[in-house]
């Protein structure tokens, strides 16, 4: 088990580290720690997953992968990795609605923290959950159903680890389809929201240098017209790209129209190499989906500060769910992502800097990036926030699963 991220600026302070092999093994581990945490792929830039007690890896489970085609669901183990999942699926004929940009992030962890891929009709990849199975604090196993459990339920899904270890999930599944990768360059930002309308899945990037955004990836369904030369007033790459300046364009999936499957065009890197740069920090804050334009503007007056720090900033839309601790609930969303140099003591008052601007907008951090807003103002941005303490008091009454971020962020009392 790694005893740092991936990134490498948090080191686990675990006293014990584990790799059960079944879920009894696992079942008396909860059971008898007083403090535990379960850890994926470490793609978290928080102490999120941290924890002085023990630390959990659930990689040596079994990993049986259950389809159901009449209900149209898959059963998986949560530390599968998404790129590994998808390609299981698309023999079968399946496929999901949507990806991340990595496809080396765990389903459970991915689940979780909320995270997303982009597509103004497509929701968080938590969206897709049907059911979970969990370890309670008490040992218990627990399974929870969309269709049986309803509003607690929707409590349940993006739980930050609060509430139990994920042992597996079931998703919604649906038919294969084919998708093609358009790169454009120099999108007005005046264009921005409908580039996002244009494709299945838009990601628009920019790095405040100057008045246009440098590029947007339009990942659409490989049956529909591809965009036209002039497309809103942007320009044809003529090769194929990375989002961060200077990174090997081999590392990402394939470009310039050519169709392929679905799981291999929705990520932006490709399973078998580094995502993004390898050598970075992320924070990324989801404010309303028409706050676009707004937003731009009012960050132009920190650009100045932004820049010298930033490899690539990524704007997304991602459409409204119920899920209570989602940074999408209750409404459509733009996700405003920055990659940031890998250098905390220049990059942290960046970060306050950005988050200061960002305020009107009522932001939503990513709950496992880099941020460092108020606890009253993380509060005051989730509708469901006290019902979700009332469930994490109901579920885990000790505090098995605390963390020093949990303890700020969603304290007991």
């Amino acid at each position: 088990m790694p005893g740092a991220n991936w990134a490498g600026n948090v080191r686990y302070a675990a006293r014990r580290r584990h790799r059960p092999s079944s879920l009894d093994e696992l079942r008396r581990l909860v059971a008898g720690s007083d403090r535990v945490r379960a850890v994926g792929t470490g793609h978290s830039f928080n102490r999120l997953g941290d924890t002085a007690g023990d630390l959990v890896s659930l990689a040596g489970m079994p990993a049986t992968v259950a389809l159901d085609p009449d209900r149209r669901t898959v059963t998986v183990p949560a530390a599968m990795r998404y790129g590994d999942l998808a390609a299981r699926l698309h023999e079968r004929g399946y496929a999901l609605a949507n990806l991340a940009s990595l496809p080396h992030i765990s389903v459970g962890g991915a689940v979780a923290t909320g995270t997303h891929g982009s597509g103004e009709t497509v929701g968080n990849l938590a969206t897709s959950v049907a059911g979970l199975e969990l370890v309670t604090a008490d040992g218990d196993l627990l399974t929870v159903d969309r269709a049986a459990d309803g509003d607690t339920f929707a409590g349940m899904v993006v739980a930050l680890g609060a509430l139990g270890v994920v042992t597996r999930l079931t998703l919604d599944v649906v038919p294969a389809y084919d998708l093609c990768q358009y790169v454009r360059l120099g999108l007005p930002p005046e264009a921005l929201d409908a580039g996002f309308a244009s494709a299945y899945s838009v990601s628009v990037f920019t790095d405040f240098r100057g008045p246009r955004l440098r590029e947007v990836w339009l990942k659409q369904r490989a049956d529909a017209a591809p965009p036209p030369a002039d497309w809103l007033g942007t320009t044809a790459a003529d090769a194929p790209r990375h989002p961060v300046p200077g990174m090997p364009a081999e590392h990402c999936t394939p470009q310039l129209g050519v169709p392929g499957p679905w799981h291999e065009r929705l990520p932006h890197f490709r399973l078998g190499f580094t995502p993004s740069s390898g050598d970075e920090l992320q924070s990324e804050y989801h404010v309303p989906r028409g706050a676009g334009a707004a937003v731009l503007a009012a960050l132009a007056p920190v650009a100045h500060l932004i820049a010298p720090v930033l490899q690539v900033c990524e704007l997304r839309a991602v459409a409204a769910d119920g899920l209570w601790l989602s940074p999408n609930h209750g409404r459509d969303s733009l996700a405003v992502h920055f990659t940031w140099i890998a250098d905390p003591a220049a990059v942290l008052p960046v970060v306050t800097a950005v988050e200061e601007r960002l305020a009107p907008f009522a932001p939503r951090p990513h709950w496992g990036k880099v941020f460092g807003l108020a606890p009253a103002a993380v509060a005051a941005a989730w509708p469901r926030y006290a019902d979700f303490l009332d469930l994490v008091r109901r579920l885990d009454p000790a505090g098995t699963f605390r963390t020093d971020l949990l303890d700020r962020y969603l304290p007991r009392d």
